[in-house]
Parts: C-alpha cells; structure tokens; sequence
C-alpha cells in the first residue's frame, strides 16, 4: 500500500492500493487491492527521475463517496468519481474523465481521457469508449460495444460521439465518430452506426436503419419480461 501524504482518504476501506498526489476518497467508499489512483499522464511521467516523482508530480483524482473501485482498476489523474460509482475489476479510466453519481462501468472496460458520463449509467464489461464522447444519463451500455472517435484512422482530426439521455446501445455494436445517438433511442445488437439515429427510434443492421420506434420496443419489451412470469 502507498498513500500520499497529500491524499485526502476519509474512507478506512482501503486495501493494498497506491493513491498518488492530492487525490481524495470520500466516506465509505471502498478502493481493493492493486489499484491506483491519481496515476501520472504521458508528459508528467517524462519529468520522473524516481519513483517517489510520480507522487509529486500527480494532480491526484477525487473518488466521491460510497464507491467501490474493485482491482486492477487504474484512475488516471485529473479525473472525478461522484458518488456511489462501481467499477469492475482491470477498468482503465484516464485523465479528465469525468463520471456521474451511480455509475457502474464494467470489468475490463477502457475510457480513454477526456470524456464525460452521467448519472446512474450502465457500462457493461469490455467497452472501449475513446477522447472526447459525451454519455448522458440513464445510458444502457452493452457488453463489447466500441465507440470511435476516427472516421479516418490515422486522422489529426477527433470527433466525440455523443449518446443522449435514456438511450441503450446493444451489445457488439459499432458507434462511428462524430455520431449523435438521440434520447431514448436504441442501437440493436451487432449494429454499425454511421450517422446520427432520432430520438426515441429502434436502429439495426450494418448500416445502422430505423426499424421502429421506441413505443413498440417498450411493448416488445413488456411483453418478453410477461412471459417470464408465466
């Protein structure tokens, strides 16, 4: 275990982690083993000439309250937790990075820097979500799905895709850079989403195409969750 001595930890819950720079934990969070917090981004990991530098040298992460940060997890500096965000085990979350109350990310999952979620999101395991995209509260995330940022790899130019409120992206699917996905819209599973998709709208395929609209995937929806009843 390693805590910097400018570290604000008001949680007792803290296994054998290394908490680097002014980084705070917030009441009754927990943080497992092996993970770190406040980890130095590229530049600031060239001035290092001794390991105790990393310390210094950390703008440190602020975690809120009542988090569980499972192991292997890696929280880059200059990043924030609210409260009550879950995190699986081997997540990478990189600096900037900025997550709503409630959240849960899932195992093995990668936020590559300077992204923005909301509130009360549901990011299944192994989700690759690039620089610069926007999720918007209440977001359902499946498992494997892959945002990009580069409609021309290798590119000079990033373009964030942006999901809206109550929207749900199914798993295996594609979102290309630059696309909106509209509030309460649904992306099937194994989609490839090349342009923006309306709000409150069920999209499928590769290309992405409107199927129906939200209304009858609500009563497919009922309908499925009934059966299981029976």
């Amino acid at each position: 275990m390693y805590i910097s001595r400018r570290a604000n930890i008001r949680t007792t819950l803290v296994g054998d982690a290394v908490i680097l720079g002014p980084s705070s934990v917030g009441e009754g969070s927990i943080i497992d083993r092996n993970v770190i917090i406040g980890y130095p981004i590229r530049s600031t990991l060239k001035k290092i000439g001794k390991m105790d530098d990393m310390d210094e040298l950390s703008s440190g992460s602020l975690i809120g309250r009542n988090c569980v940060i499972r192991s292997g997890t890696v929280i880059y500096e200059s990043s924030t937790l609210a409260d009550d965000v879950e995190t699986g085990h081997n997540v990478l979350i990189r600096e900037k990075t900025v997550i709503g109350s409630g959240t849960r990310i899932g195992t093995a999952t990668v936020i590559d820097g300077t992204v923005k979620i909301g509130s009360k999101v549901s990011i299944q395991s192994m989700v690759y979500i690039p620089i610069g995209s926007i999720i918007g509260n209440n977001v359902f995330i499946g498992p494997n799905v892959v945002i990009t940022n580069d409609r021309y790899p290798p590119s000079k130019r990033l373009d964030g895709v942006i999901i809206e409120d109550n929207a749900a992206i199914g798993a295996n699917s594609t979102l290309i850079a630059g696309i909106r996905v509209g509030s309460g819209s649904m992306v099937a599973a194994g989609s490839v989403v090349t342009k923006d998709v309306p709000p409150n709208v069920v999209v499928a395929g590769s290309p992405a195409r409107v199927i129906y609209d939200r209304s009858t995937y609500l009563e497919k929806q009922r309908k499925y969750e009934a059966e299981s009843k029976e």
